[in-house]
């Protein structure tokens, strides 16, 4: 197995394992919801932000395969401290990583420990599990779905 992929199952497994910011925010700015009604996982994201923009604090939490978690969890922890804009493009460089038809950026270094995700483009059922999480992220920025 490639150095990559021992990454990729590693950081899944631990995120799976044991989720970051895997709770319920009752004083949230924003939230929104996802649905794959392909596997089922489902999942709720929570945002607070000030008056700048900045994402304070996020959380989520759902069922869901261990991709979908995992992708959650890794995405609570890389978009706390970012702005709104800065969240979506993320979002952006994410969704490319995963889904898009180029080859993914050599080294990954904008994305982190994101680009372990890089793998799932190669299938396309799984695609929709690790992006569920970041268009529930999306929702909840464009929309400014109150709770």
């Amino acid at each position: 197995m490639s150095d990559l992929g021992e990454l990729y199952q590693s950081v899944i497994l631990d995120h799976n394992r044991a989720p970051r910011n895997c709770r319920r925010m009752d004083d949230a700015d924003c939230q929104a919801e996802g649905y794959n009604p392909l596997c089922g996982d489902r999942l709720k994201v929570w945002l607070k932000l000030d008056d700048a923009g900045v994402i304070t604090d996020v959380s989520f939490e759902g069922i869901g395969c261990a991709i979908s978690q995992a992708s959650a969890s890794l995405m609570t922890t890389s978009v706390k401290g970012r702005t709104r804009e800065e969240a979506l493009a993320l979002f952006d460089c994410f969704h490319d990583l995963v889904a898009g038809d180029q080859p993914p950026p050599a080294g990954g270094a904008a994305l982190g420990k994101l680009a372990v995700f890089s793998g799932v483009r190669e299938y396309p059922s799984r695609v929709k599990c690790a992006s569920l999480a970041w268009h529930a992220l999306r929702s909840a920025l464009e929309s400014g779905a109150s709770v």
